[in-house]
């Protein structure tokens, strides 16, 4: 079987049956050494294939398949600079960390979070920043089921500037077809309204954003939408 060899000269095999399983190039060759990404591997990566390494990393997340990070080395390979491929925008429940979910490494990817991963001119900045300026290849909206904020929409929660924030939910909810009970004690109802609620986060993102935008248009970059599943640990990029 061909095995793919970077320029770091290090791949990380398992034996099975007498088989040999390489490991593939970018994300995945990251956590096993000291380096971080440069901005050579970065750049030759196209959008699709840095969307296609989170789906690989998020396949060794949920199949207990981790790679062996050694952290302390990247965080000393990237302090002089950073390269990294994506920007995941998600939600700030303790439940969801992306670098965790799709077992990429320190460099890798810009975490952007917020309760409800919606977006506000600050986070469409910083996304800006991050595709226009740095470099990145990707923008994930990452939506997850039973999501806290999605539950505080449906209610009418009021509570200080949390109300302002759930109001950017609300779109989410009236965006989604359901037949059954809507209410927050509906999980089903729950999760249909955190899908919705990606999509239109990628809308407003399209909208209000003319570089990023423009950025997708010449190919420049991906912008997709994932929810990611509590229970199985599995990530489901549902649009783009």
């Amino acid at each position: 079987m061909h095995r793919v060899i970077s320029r770091r000269g290090f791949v990380r095999s398992a034996v099975s049956a007498g088989v040999v399983v390489s490991v593939s190039p970018a994300f995945a060759q990251l956590g096993t050494t000291s380096a971080a990404l440069t901005k050579e591997e970065r750049d030759r990566m196209t959008p699709d294939q840095v969307i296609a390494e989170l789906k690989k990393g998020n396949e060794r997340f949920r199949g207990g398949k981790v790679l062996p990070h050694d952290y302390l080395g990247q965080k000393r390979a990237s302090a002089a600079g950073q390269y990294p491929a994506a920007v995941v925008l998600g939600c700030i429940d303790s439940r969801t960390p992306a670098e965790i979910l799709f077992d990429v490494g320190i460099g890798d990817t810009f975490s952007a979070r917020i309760a409800g991963n919606v977006v506000n001119d600050d986070l469409l900045g910083s996304m800006e920043f991050a595709c226009a300026v740095a470099g990145a290849k990707a923008v994930v909206v990452l939506g997850h089921t039973a999501c806290g904020a999605v539950k505080g929409a449906i209610d009418d929660v009021e509570m200080g500037n949390l109300t302002g924030l759930l109001a950017r939910i609300k779109p989410a909810i009236t965006a989604t077809t359901f037949t059954g009970e809507k209410s927050s004690k509906n999980a089903t109802y729950v999760d249909a309204v955190a899908r919705t609620n990606v999509v239109v986060t990628l809308d407003h993102i399209r909208r209000r954003s003319s570089i990023l935008a423009d950025l997708e248009k010449k190919g420049s970059i991906r912008i997709a939408g994932a929810m990611y599943d509590l229970a199985t640990g599995k990530v489901d990029f549902v649009t783009s």
